[in-house]
């Protein structure tokens, strides 16, 4: 398939928040980021429809939310769920823009509104971090953290990339301190998310630094 099809792909993720236990929201991030990384891993049969997604590297997602009957009929479809503390999020394989399978595309993308009711467990490498000045509901946060793992799995060599799968594929979502720290973190030629504006915030917008040991120095400063 040619570069200027697979710009038209995207990415579904579907995050379960069940009425009486949705997940925190710390949980939902750092699953989505699993999630993106589980596929990039390890295609599978997917390998010729994940090429067509990347190929461009317009790496779109969109995140939606399911629970009850929606949740099982995403389940009975083509994809693999992540599960991470309280979350469950469902990652298929990348489809047309246009062209969803029905019961995905009826899913809501709004009413992604997750809190973190504890702190979460101490951070650890690689830690995917949030603008603190820009406002984001948990859906959009979740497909930003996705970006951010992305840049840093493509960033990692071959060793590094052994060394994060014997741990998991184990990702920490965390809002930066200060807004000093953050663009501190992006002037350090680590891997950068800047959004193409489609949805909530300015396009170019900075959402998420992707920061290990050995990320630092990879990309281009800014």
């Amino acid at each position: 398939m040619n570069s200027e099809n697979s710009e038209l792909y995207v990415l579904p993720l579907v995050i379960r928040i069940e009425r009486a236990a949705p997940p925190e929201r710390t949980d939902a991030l750092e699953a989505a980021a699993m999630a993106v990384l589980s596929l990039l891993d390890d295609p599978g049969e997917w390998a010729a429809e994940l090429h067509s997604w990347q190929s461009t590297g317009k790496i779109r997602k969109v995140v939606r939310r399911a629970r009850g009957a929606e949740w099982r009929r995403a389940l009975a479809l083509p994809g693999r769920t992540i599960e991470h503390r309280t979350a469950e999020v469902r990652v298929h394989p990348p489809v047309p823009l246009d062209g969803w399978p029905r019961d995905l595309a009826r899913l809501q993308v709004g009413g992604t509104e997750l809190n973190d009711t504890a702190g979460p467990p101490p951070a650890e490498p690689p830690i995917l971090w949030a603008n603190p000045k820009l406002a984001m509901s948990a859906g959009k946060a979740m497909a930003q953290a996705g970006h951010a793992a992305q840049l840093a799995w493509w960033a990692s060599d071959a060793a590094e990339r052994d060394t994060w799968r014997a741990r998991g594929l184990a990702v920490c979502a965390r809002t930066a301190a200060s807004q000093d720290d953050f663009d501190a973190m992006v002037a350090a030629g680590l891997p950068v998310v800047r959004d193409a504006g489609f949805t909530e915030i300015e396009p170019g917008s900075c959402t998420f630094v992707a920061e290990a040991p050995w990320l630092k120095g990879r990309v281009a400063r800014s």
